[in-house]
């Protein structure tokens, strides 16, 4: 699978997981390169003090420590066990745990939060329909998700292609309806020279 004019969000489900010191250095890249990232999640949830938060793809960890520190308690969730140990190392908050899991098969009970949000991972789920499927599960009713990653441009190569396109996240909203969410809106977003765009939905 090519990464080139796809129009699927998880146009890198092929990419390998992170591991041995190349994934150290991603996440190290990562503990501050998504602060941005964590503060526009929690906006765009409406995050308050008391929500229950699950991180899925929570790399070293930046959002879910910015989500306790807002009040909330958090689950990170991530398939590469480089970036719990990372997470784990550099988290000191009670209100933080970290289990191993992907989207496809969160290891967390039915409706047992508030607010799933995924950072710069959606590109890189095996399966979306399977992880929009697992976001609706664990969260209760009146709970909210959100889809952030790098805003990338038609015909991307490299790195560079290692997001979405407006095309994409259109894509996934439209997902995201197929899977029963509801108020699914899909916005574009600028901190400093970094772009991104999200998604929004939540569940009746």
């Amino acid at each position: 699978m090519t990464s080139r004019n796809l129009s699927v969000p998880n146009h890198h489900a092929h990419y390998p997981h992170f591991i041995g010191f190349g994934g150290l250095l991603a996440a190290a890249s990562m503990v501050l390169g998504r602060q941005s990232d964590a503060r526009l999640a929690a906006q765009r949830s409406g995050l308050h003090p008391g929500d229950t938060v699950v991180d899925i793809g929570c790399g070293p960890g930046a959002a879910a420590r910015h989500a306790a520190r807002l009040g909330a308690r958090v689950t990170g969730v991530d398939p590469a066990r480089v970036m719990l140990r990372v997470a784990r190392l550099l988290t000191r908050s009670r209100s933080v745990r970290y289990l191993a899991g992907s989207a496809e098969q969160l290891p967390l009970p039915d409706g047992a939060t508030s607010v799933v949000w995924t950072i710069a991972s959606v590109h890189h789920w095996s399966e979306v329909d399977a992880g929009l499927s697992e976001a609706r599960r664990v969260l209760a009713p009146g709970g909210r998700f959100v889809a952030i990653e790098k805003q990338t441009q038609p015909g991307a190569r490299g790195h560079a292609s290692h997001g979405w396109t407006d095309e994409q996240a259109e894509a996934f909203a439209e997902r995201c309806r197929a899977h029963g969410f509801t108020d699914v809106a899909v916005g574009q977003h600028s901190t400093g020279r970094r772009q991104t765009v999200s998604v929004t939905a939540a569940t009746l």
